[in-house]
């Protein structure tokens, strides 16, 4: 009896390591596979983060790329602008000359017809003095 005793307590045994060690499989697997999806979650964030930079550097560029064409287009107006008034500036003086020669122009036209009058005054008044 004693020897079934010995027997009978080595099979209980035996069967309780074999559950354990059934259950730490489980467990173990289990692991494991959190694990693959944890480390599948990171890689996949770590992807998304990368493409994300890689949009932000692309963007920072583009915008940098445009800031420096705006800069240069204001300073392109800010040149138009300025020959822009320089002009005006030359078409108002040339309206002010053009003016003063008008002015000239017809004071010298009221000065010539004056003084073709006056010649021809004096041809007449010549002619009268010759006929005497």
């Amino acid at each position: 009896m004693s020897f079934n005793l010995n027997e009978a307590l080595k099979n209980r045994i035996v069967i309780i390591l074999a559950v354990l060690l059934t259950i730490f499989f489980f467990s173990s697997l289990s692991s494991c596979n959190s694990a693959m999806r944890i480390k599948a979650s990171r890689d996949k964030e770590m992807a998304n983060r990368i493409v994300l930079e890689e949009r932000m550097s692309k963007f920072s560029q583009d915008r940098s790329s445009l800031e420096e064409k705006a800069k240069a287009k204001e300073k392109e107006a800010e040149e138009l602008k300025q020959a822009l008034d320089t002009a005006h500036k030359s078409l108002v003086q040339e309206q002010l000359i053009n003016q003063s020669l008008k002015e000239e122009l017809q004071k010298i036209t009221k000065l010539k017809d004056t003084l073709e009058a006056d010649l021809k005054q004096a041809k007449e008044e010549g002619k009268k003095l010759r006929m005497k």
